[in-house]
């Protein structure tokens, strides 16, 4: 996902991505698109990866540099930045089930509070700290960002045991949760805006590569101290409520 050739197949394919529209003099703004995540907490609301993420801001400022039409990519706000860890719900289908149950919130926050104890209760004592690296940009149909490798096998299958236990949690599913198993770790750095007809795709690719080899093991590790159910109103910010849950991986 990471090679020259896959970035000059993926650039054909790239659209516009509807979670950001045209508003005053043609500049983009997130529109409504409500939902619920589980999520590394966002930068504003996190230390522990600080040297990462000023990393990544320096790389998202280098991407928007680049030479190609001002409008194409979309920032997402550097204080955003976060790993998802398992996408729960969004946009109709979480309108729906608040529609029909008017408990459905307040029963999602339980849920997963009672899955990060039952997480908590099977991770062994000892060290279970959680190291993911940047391998490189990941161009995605609607959004750009940065794809993350795990250290070693434990760091992986301590991500992939917790999404199993949130998608094989039968009070989950009955709320609706459809089980998403395909895990690509990435942080999305913007969204695809204007696609102009006459975007040179071969260009953008060869400098999307060299800015890509720029980078290339210039990166902190990145920690997965935190699990935390965050909810948005659109792309921009993922907040807490009071009684939202967290798990603790690994001690920061």
């Amino acid at each position: 996902m990471t090679l020259p050739e896959a970035y000059r197949s993926q650039i054909q394919h790239i659209q516009e991505s509807s979670k950001f529209q045209p508003h005053v003099q043609g500049l983009r703004q997130a529109v409504p698109f409500p939902g619920y995540t589980i999520i590394t907490p966002p930068w504003e609301d996190e230390s522990e990866n600080s040297a990462f993420y000023t990393k990544l801001q320096t790389y998202q400022q280098e991407l928007l540099q680049l030479p190609k039409n001002g409008n194409l990519i979309i920032p997402v706000p550097s204080s955003s930045f976060h790993l998802t860890l398992a996408d729960l719900i969004w946009d109709d289908a979480y309108r729906d089930a608040c529609e029909k149950n008017p408990e459905f919130e307040q029963e999602l926050r339980s849920c997963i509070a009672q899955i990060f104890q039952q997480y908590q209760q099977s991770i062994t004592k000892g060290n279970n700290l959680i190291c993911w690296q940047m391998l490189g940009l990941i161009i995605m149909p609607r959004a750009i960002g940065v794809c993350l490798v795990p250290q070693d096998e434990s760091c992986y299958e301590q991500i992939i045991n917790l999404r199993r236990t949130i998608y094989q949690n039968p009070q989950l599913v009955a709320l609706g949760i459809e089980q998403h198993y395909h895990f690509t770790a990435h942080i999305t750095l913007g969204y695809f805006g204007e696609i102009s007809p006459d975007l040179d795709r071969t260009s953008l690719s060869t400098m999307l590569s060299e800015l890509n080899q720029q980078w290339l093991g210039n990166s902190p590790e990145f920690l997965v101290n935190r699990a935390e159910l965050r909810k948005f109103d659109d792309m921009t910010r993922y907040y807490r409520q009071p009684d939202s849950p967290v798990l603790v991986i690994s001690p920061g």
